[in-house]
């Protein structure tokens, strides 16, 4: 079994940094909590402490926005660096990141539990070729000049400014910690904030490797800060506090709505990508050579914690009996080990509180009637394993198909009328994805533009691009990540009118 103690493979810097206990980042320095406190980060695998980790709180945050202020209102990085200068410090982390990219790997399946391999191929590439869209849009954020439709002899110049919003408190989760710290820090790098960053109590270490090559890449100090700590301390002091002018968090639904709550105060900006129970929707005509691996893909990638699962999957009645018992085959010969293990194609739950959750709304999905056609329940009993599992018997209503499960657990529904599909795929709180199989393109593209949901893929699913938006409908979120649209989130319009005569 890999840990950080025994694998032979382990990187000698991954073991020197998990072995060391990691400190804060404020102001360009690595300090100590101010309370003293430290808390462990497991490893998933094994259920072992990987690693102790400053413990941030109300101060730590205090200090890390006043850092950030005074880097946003005094320091070089908004006020005096070009765009281009800050667009070139963008792609020099980019490229440090891709330098360390197996560092990086490591430390996300050590620290999150899933495959090395996936990691290496998805995660890491993903991180710094995001950073690299984002630190080309530094030099293109634009206003417009406006032609005034006053009449009468004064003449005006009219035009709009982007200037950035200011101070950003950002509070990313635990599925994806170093690509979700990308996804956040590169808009808000590219227009000029500060930043303060909270990641997740169960995975920070990749964040804090960051902080070492954002010091490295050379950015002015106090531009990003880094404070781990619990959501309850750390993350409620940063949504609250006055003087941060935008919020950004990526988590759950129920956590989105404290946050939301938290900025109330001075009425910060606030942007949120929370849950989903996305639908995936098989028509007959699909072609189940691809349909069939996609489907599994949707729910069982990163061990089905994923915001936009496709943990719902219709399937039209004729090809019903099929499709499950494919995505089934798919699931029952799946590796669930630990991340370092070569062969691994599905790690551990993040945490036994994780783990416990899956396991307790398997245990609800039964006592309604559902049927397990394979998995159900935990692998083993070291680590936080959950067998991938395929649901039948479900109907809507129940609670494994209304709420987010955010686990490997797919609820297979057979459906015969394609017209009533839409209704049932849309009857949830959530909109953040969903998927259409079909050969018939103008068919899916129907059946995709009823669905309400801020992502639909067809004849694929989980397809990422740093220009693609992505973000949900209902309560699945406000605004969106990535594409250009997210630079709306971090910059403010500031409209000039000059008299000319």
């Amino acid at each position: 079994m890999a840990t950080a103690a025994s694998a032979p493979s382990i990187d000698p810097n991954v073991s020197t940094f998990v072995g060391t206990t990691r400190k804060l980042f404020i102001n360009g320095k690595w300090v100590e909590a101010a309370s003293g406190k430290t808390f462990p980060t497991y490893n998933p695998a094994t259920g072992e402490v990987l690693a102790n980790v400053a413990e941030g709180d109300r101060e730590d945050i205090d200090r890390a926005v006043k850092a950030a202020r005074a880097a946003f209102e005094t320091g070089p990085w908004a006020k005096k660096m070009s765009p281009a200068q800050r667009g070139k410090l963008i792609w020099k982390l980019a490229d440090l990141i891709e330098k360390h990219q197996e560092e990086f790997a490591q430390l996300e399946s050590l620290d999150n539990g899933k495959p090395l391999k996936i990691s290496r191929i998805a995660d890491v590439p993903l991180t710094f070729e995001h950073m690299r869209y984002y630190a080309g849009w530094a030099t293109k954020i634009e206003g417009n000049t406006i032609p005034l439709t006053l009449a009468g002899p004064t003449k005006y110049l009219a035009y709009t400014l982007r200037e950035p919003v200011g101070v950003v408190g950002q509070i990313i989760p635990w599925n994806f910690p170093l690509l979700m710290a990308a996804w956040k820090l590169g808009p808000a790098l590219a227009t000029g904030c500060t930043i303060v960053l909270k990641p997740a109590e169960q995975t920070p270490l990749s964040a804090l490797r960051l902080g070492e090559l954002i010091q490295e890449a050379g950015f002015p100090d106090g531009v990003v800060n880094i404070v781990p700590g619990y959501g309850e301390t750390a993350g409620a002091a940063l949504a609250a506090h006055p003087e941060v002018d935008k919020v950004a968090f990526t988590g759950s639904t129920e956590v989105g709505k404290l946050i939301l709550h938290a900025a109330a105060g001075n009425l910060k900006k606030v942007s949120l990508e929370l849950g989903g129970k996305s639908p995936n929707i098989v028509l007959e005509d699909a072609d189940l050579n691809s349909t069939i691996p996609g489907a599994a893909g949707a729910i069982f990638f990163n061990h089905g914690q994923c915001c936009c699962a496709g943990s719902r999957l219709f399937v039209e009645e004729k090809v019903f009996d099929k499709v499950v018992e494919g995505v089934t085959q798919i699931a029952e010969k799946m590796q669930v080990k630990p991340g370092f293990e070569p062969d691994c194609d599905m790690g551990p739950m993040v945490s036994e509180e994780q783990m416990n959750r899956v396991c307790g709304y398997l245990e609800s999905g039964f006592r309604e009637g559902a049927k397990a056609v394979t998995g159900g329940a935990r692998l083993g009993n070291q680590g936080y394993f959950v067998k991938p599992t395929v649901l039948v018997n479900t109907t809507d209503k129940m609670k494994v198909v209304q709420e987010e499960i955010f686990g490997p657990v797919v609820t297979a529904i057979p459906f015969r009328d394609p017209n009533e599909i839409v209704a049932r795929a849309n009857d949830t709180i959530y909109g953040l994805a969903a998927g259409v199989w079909s050969r018939d393109i103008k068919r899916a593209l129907s059946v995709a533009a009823k669905l309400r949901a801020g992502t639909v893929w067809i004849n694929c699913y989980n397809v990422f691009d740093p220009a693609l938006p992505f973000g949900g409908y209902k309560q699945s979120g406000w605004g969106r990540e990535m594409g250009h649209e997210v630079l709306e989130h971090y910059t403010e319009v500031k409209s000039v009118c000059a008299a000319l005569t």
